[in-house]
């Protein structure tokens, strides 16, 4: 069975790190923070995750300078600048956002190197630098929105307007751009921008004109990374403000905007889950930082309150399309569940500035499950077409209405927060996949790659997740000094061995601490290490208070949820009943999806009489006994969804 994982975890604060220990990548840990991790470097090879990220740089973010043209995002900076004539373009204040996730996405694989070379894709990124740099108002300010439609009126719309959730989403590009390339035209821009903020915003007795926060936080997380890149500690100080502002009414003291209570009192995550996960990622680099106890104590508590009652099995947060919202703790429909992808994007990054902070492996179970589940589904296998919702079930008959909340996949959005947000991520996947501290190497994601420490650089070969053998050979050792290489055993894997050299350990008698298989021994050169993690197929069946599903289980494999789709098993999927009794086999199709692995199961149509003018009967003749017809199940894993044909699909299957 698989081990559980420590809920609770000491509030102390680890000795500051040594300056310039982070490589590129969005965290940059600062010369103080208290972490006991910091990133480590990672080059991705061929495998399941090259795969994706070649698609990403092939395909998708090479898409977006068209896709922000015809949208109109780009124009509305033209005409900001006074370069074009024109009116603002699109149905929302933060359209300028799409703009700035795009170019932290280009500027990450402009750090990696573009697979078509980077003279298209760097002249793309300088183009629309220069755009944004024109755009900017001379005292920094900058948002097409409130220039073109608001006649330059600024911050009076603070809950909905998102003046400065773009104004962090430029922040992060800035970075990415200057991490990448060295070149600084972007980060003066996003500087400008963060010291005018500066001379806005402060507490009421700061003498600053306004004492508010944002109705979507993002430049809080922001405004900490331009401090790690900058040195300036204004801004670490201007991010703790707006934390510690947020629950004390400035928005009208609702759920929604996370202004019902303070933060650092809160004891459950709640209201829009993608702001809330912002403002969470936000609070644990400021504990980072800071060495802020009671914000540590604060983001563990809600770590743990969320993935206990508010996560979906594929890690996927939001329960209600009705203001983006958590939902109550168990409420996790199928049919109508939100799991906005933008929300799996915040988790991994929430989740990541975890596991840097406190060392444990619980973090980066969760990263694993939502990138392989919740996060990759939003995008299509060929990296032109995206999903912003993830449900877990569409039913026989769907009515597709169209627009953001569709269960079908589409090329672009009105509210376009979705796609970009997925190029970025999948451009920077390196950066959250291992880390390193004073005593070794620490492998959290298993990709096809190289891993590198300071004096140990590990050579990765894998066909995870279809295949559960993990080898890793040494390339580069630190010597005579032991060291200890660090893999984190999943937390859904029961059975696993271990061999290196003449040792062989099992799950029986490893030496685990909390998720991570500790191997210390003076490495050297050839040194091979290969992990076995079992990947037998199992049922999983949810909280018995988890209503939607009672009576069900899921199926799944090793990091991978799996669904049934309509196209496999025509007739629908609302009548089938998986039989328990009988055992899942294991089918990989190379013709399939891209290539994957499929899960065979037994099940059956239920007969169910024709219910007339009423569909309700009493429960003595609902449960009494049926004909049935035996049927083969197919399940695909969950990310492959709604890639060949539109239909149903279901990832919880009724068992009777």
């Amino acid at each position: 069975m698989p081990r559980p994982r420590s809920a609770v975890s000491s509030p102390t604060c680890p000795a500051p790190l040594e300056a310039g220990r982070s490589p590129t990548g969005p965290v940059r840990l600062g010369p103080g923070a208290r972490a006991a991790l910091v990133p480590a470097a990672v080059e991705v090879g061929a495998g399941f995750w090259g795969t994706r990220r070649e698609v990403n740089a092939r395909t998708s973010i090479p898409l977006g300078p068209d896709l922000l043209e015809s949208a109109g995002n780009l124009n509305n900076l033209r005409v900001a600048a006074g370069t074009a004539e024109g009116e603002f373009q699109g149905a929302y204040p933060f359209v300028d956002s799409d703009v700035y996730k795009w170019l932290e996405a280009a500027a990450w694989q402009l750090a990696q190197g573009s697979p078509e070379g980077d003279g298209p894709l760097a002249a793309d990124v300088e183009r629309i630098v220069s755009l944004v740099a024109d755009a900017q108002q001379p005292d920094g300010y900058l948002n097409t929105w409130f220039q073109l439609l608001k006649g330059g009126e600024r911050y009076r719309d603070l809950r909905w307007g998102h003046e400065l959730y773009c104004a962090g989403h430029l922040i992060q590009a800035a970075v990415a751009h200057h991490r990448a390339t060295g070149r600084r035209r972007l980060l003066d821009v996003a500087v400008r921008f963060a010291d005018h903020i500066d001379s806005v915003f402060g507490p009421a007795d700061s003498g600053k004109p306004l004492d508010g926060v944002d109705g979507h936080p993002e430049v809080e997380t922001a405004l900490v990374e331009l401090y790690r890149e900058t040195g300036e500690h204004r801004y670490l100080d201007l991010a703790g403000y707006f934390v510690d502002r947020f629950g004390h009414g400035l928005l009208g003291g609702e759920a929604y905007c996370q202004d019902r209570v303070p933060l650092r009192e809160a004891t459950d995550v709640e209201g829009h889950a993608v702001r809330q996960l912002y403002l969470l990622a936000a609070a644990t680099d400021l504990a980072t930082e800071t060495g802020d106890v009671e914000l540590r104590a604060a983001t563990e508590r809600l770590w743990s309150a969320m993935t206990a009652t508010k996560t979906y099995v594929t890690g996927g947060l939001g329960a209600h399309h009705d203001e983006e919202d958590f939902g109550d703790p168990f409420e996790l429909p199928n049919e109508r569940a939100y799991c906005e992808t933008c929300a799996a994007v915040a988790s991994v990054q929430w989740s990541w500035r975890m596991a840097l902070l406190t060392g444990e492996a619980r973090y980066s179970d969760l990263i694993e499950r939502t990138l392989y589940n919740g996060f990759l589904t939003g995008v299509s296998l060929d990296g032109e077409r995206w999903l912003y919702v993830n449900p877990l079930q569409v039913r026989d008959g769907y009515t597709d209405t169209g627009g953001d909340q569709s269960a079908r996949r589409t090329r672009w959005f009105r509210c376009a927060c979705c796609p970009p947000n997925v190029m970025r991520l999948l451009a920077s996947l390196e950066h959250y996949l291992a880390s390193e501290d004073a005593g070794g190497l620490q492998i959290h994601q298993y990709v096809a790659g190289r891993y590198t420490a300071p004096g140990l650089t590990v050579r990765c070969e894998t066909d995870y997740p279809w295949q559960g053998v993990i080898g890793l050979t040494v390339e580069e050792a630190p010597g005579d000094r032991p060291c200890v290489l660090s893999l984190r055993v999943p937390q859904w894997c029961g059975e696993f061995r271990v061999r290196y050299g003449e040792t062989v350990y099992d799950q029986d008698d490893a030496p685990v601490d909390d998720g991570w298989l500790r191997l210390e021994r003076a490495w050297a050169p050839g040194d091979v290490v290969v992990l076995e993690l079992g990947l037998e197929p199992r049922l999983t069946a949810a909280d018995p208070r988890v209503d939607a599903v009672r009576g069900c289980v899921a199926i799944e494999r090793g990091p991978l949820v799996y669904c049934l789709e309509q196209v496999d098993h025509p007739g629908g999927l609302d009548d089938i009943v998986l039989d328990t009794t009988r055992a899942l086999v294991v089918r990989h199709r190379p013709d399939l999806l891209g290539g994957v692995t499929t899960v065979v199961a037994a099940g059956h149509r239920r007969r169910i009489p024709d219910a007339g003018w009423w569909p309700y009967r009493s429960a003595q003749a609902a449960d009494g006994p049926r004909a049935a017809e035996p049927l083969e199940l197919t399940a695909i894993p969950y990310y492959a969804w709604a890639n060949r044909q539109d239909g149903s699909m279901r990832v919880w299957l009724p068992t009777s």
